[in-house]
């Protein structure tokens, strides 16, 4: 895709969470339940092929009649949504502008509480099912690992029983299961070279989700 940086540029804007809707293998971004953008991958592959997201109807079809790379979009209302080909020739500045229109379209939506609490907070990373962050394993770059949402539940070193079960619940995170923390967690947690440290991180990590979480 020749738009690496989305990933990282929507979630460092507050309160983003992000989620792989698997049925079908689009990378979700969104405040509380309300998606605003998506990278749509190939099933084969994985490889993007749109970053939709949403707009306002004026804009979105001025943008498509200026770009032939933005088209309405992709399995979403035409009116309301525009998709963006991840090899295409929109300039990366438009397209950010178009993905932080997007957030505030959603952002907007919310009351003006709940809009002044999003904006306080700092942006909320979920990178794995289980509560530990893998940005900093030594492991993610050398093996070409995008952790266990961006591989199914199945990263470097083989499929991982926590995240398959996420995964099957269609929980974003073990904080959103009703037995959190179930033994299986627990039995992870426990052992020393799982890589919580301290002991207990990834269910104090997937706790602090769960608190900041919008209703």
């Amino acid at each position: 895709m020749k738009y690496e940086w989305i990933d990282e540029y929507l979630m460092n804007k507050p309160g983003v969470i992000r989620d792989l809707q698997r049925e079908w293998n689009w990378i979700r971004y969104k405040l509380g339940s309300k998606m605003f953008a998506a990278v749509c991958r190939d099933d084969n592959t994985n490889e993007p092929y749109y970053i939709t997201m949403k707009l306002e109807p004026m804009q979105a079809e001025a943008l498509r009649s200026e770009y032939e790379d933005i088209i309405p979009g992709y399995y979403m209302n035409k009116v309301n949504w525009n998709s963006v080909k991840a090899d295409g020739n929109v300039p990366d500045d438009l397209l950010k502008n178009m993905l932080d229109d997007a957030y505030a379209i959603v952002l907007e939506s919310f009351s003006k509480k709940k809009q002044a609490e999003i904006l306080a907070s700092e942006p909320i990373i979920i990178d794995t099912r289980c509560g530990l962050h893998c940005y900093n394993c030594e492991y993610k770059q050398p093996c070409n690992c995008g952790g266990c949402i961006e591989t199914n539940g199945h990263p470097f070193h083989g499929e991982c029983p926590i995240a398959i079960c996420c995964q099957e619940k269609r929980h974003m995170h073990c904080g959103e299961c009703s037995t959190f923390p179930c033994e299986l967690l627990l039995q992870y947690t426990n052992d020393p070279e799982q890589g919580d440290n301290p002991p207990g991180l990834r269910i104090e990590q997937c706790k602090r989700w769960c608190e900041r979480s919008i209703k």
